[in-house]
């Protein structure tokens, strides 16, 4: 009797166990079950983000390749420009100014050419330092705009003001290159497509803070485009990202354009070596 009693609480005891096991189990299993969860949910983020980092990076690179390439181009064009295309016609020019003989019509023709050939020289020099690394390197971003903005205005396409707020700074020559690259592709898409009559450029420095911003009283555009990101406003992007700027592009349809390109002068970027050769590298 005392054995079966004996027999039957070790029964009893084991269902308790068993019952208080299985509890557990239930218990535990979902947490163990939300924490899988949870590491392969931070596994899968952070696979996520190093294929997009990857990505970047590669988009980076190829970007930083295809402007060592576009400015490499640009300086072989601008020594083609200043050696070749305005000695040929500084010899025509001389050659012009040589002939004898000719009655006073001839004469007054061979005059209104030189001056033409003098003015195309001058412009084609100008050109030859808008597209030179060292010319820019050399006098900085605010003299290059200025120039350039003479240039814009004497030619009489359009009438462009520059308006410089704060103390004026060196950016580095490499962001300094490619916000005046940024600035001739905002010209070129306002000149191309706006029919813009004026032009605004501002230069605003502060401590921590630099601002572009080009502004035109154009066509404008629908903000449609704007998402859709054509090549020159994607360039823009591109190149604003490529110094670790932002660029914000607001157009409306007969609203005209404003480009501003924001950035941190001390933060550190990506190509900014402090050198003085003609690469981003």
């Amino acid at each position: 009797m005392e054995l079966l009693i004996y027999l039957q609480k070790m029964a009893n005891t084991d269902i308790k166990s068993l019952v208080i096991v299985t509890t557990l189990i239930f218990l535990i299993a979902p947490v163990f079950l939300l924490l899988y969860i949870f590491i392969y949910n931070r596994r899968k983020k952070r696979h996520i983000e190093e294929k997009q980092n990857l990505r970047t990076a590669f988009q980076q690179e190829l970007l930083k390749t295809q402007m060592e390439v576009q400015e490499q181009t640009l300086t072989n064009i601008s020594r083609e420009i200043h050696d070749n295309i305005t000695q040929v016609l500084s010899f025509v020019k001389l050659n012009l100014g040589m002939i004898e003989g000719a009655d006073e019509n001839i004469k007054s023709k061979i005059s209104e050419n030189r001056e033409l050939i003098a003015q195309t020289i001058n412009d084609l020099r100008n050109l030859s330092k808008s597209l030179s690394f060292e010319h820019i390197a050399q006098l900085g971003l605010v003299k290059t705009i200025e120039i350039e903005v003479e240039r814009i205005n004497n030619s009489g396409l359009i009438n462009a003001e520059i308006f410089i707020t704060g103390e004026p700074c060196s950016l580095g020559e490499q962001r300094e290159l490619v916000l005046f690259r940024i600035y001739q592709e905002a010209l070129n898409n306002t000149l191309k497509h706006s029919g813009a009559k004026h032009l605004k450029i501002n230069l605003q420095y502060s401590q921590l803070l630099f601002n572009l911003t080009l502004e035109d009283d154009g066509a404008g555009f629908s903000p449609d485009l704007i998402s859709n990101r054509g090549s020159g406003l994607r360039n823009i992007e591109n190149r604003a990202a490529l110094i670790g700027a932002v660029a914000i592009i607001n157009s409306l349809p007969g609203k005209g354009c404003c480009i501003k390109v924001t950035l941190n002068p001390f933060e550190l970027q990506l190509y900014d070596d402090g050198t003085t050769t003609n690469r981003f590298g």
